[in-house]
């Protein structure tokens, strides 16, 4: 659970890092967003080093992770419902996710 909340976390970081300039740019929000954009992205940088397994694996996984957070946050944030297909597409990267992340060492 302790791995699965890093990677949690490290997607949040990430994808903080990304909406922010996205405001900036699309939304014509404050310039200054790029200033916690940059701090969330330099987060996002630091937790993948908190991971144990190589880096390559911990990137693989940690996609199945992200697409999981995005997800989430297109609901919590954004106010757009997740479509069935969505979330079946969240059980596969998962599954995906815990077969690179759980292997037997």
């Amino acid at each position: 659970m302790k791995t699965f909340l890093l990677y949690v976390a490290t997607a949040a970081a990430e994808i903080v890092g990304c909406y922010l300039p996205y405001l900036w740019l699309r939304e014509s929000r404050s310039v200054w967003l790029l200033a916690p954009a940059a701090l969330s992205l330099a987060l996002f940088a630091w937790l993948l080093t908190l991971h144990p397994a190589a880096a390559g694996r911990v990137y693989a996984a940690y996609g199945g992770v992200y697409v999981s957070v995005a997800l989430v946050w297109l609901w919590a944030v954004e106010g757009v419902r997740p479509t069935a297909w969505d979330w079946s597409g969240v059980a596969l990267a998962l599954a995906g996710m815990a077969l690179i992340a759980f292997q037997p060492r």
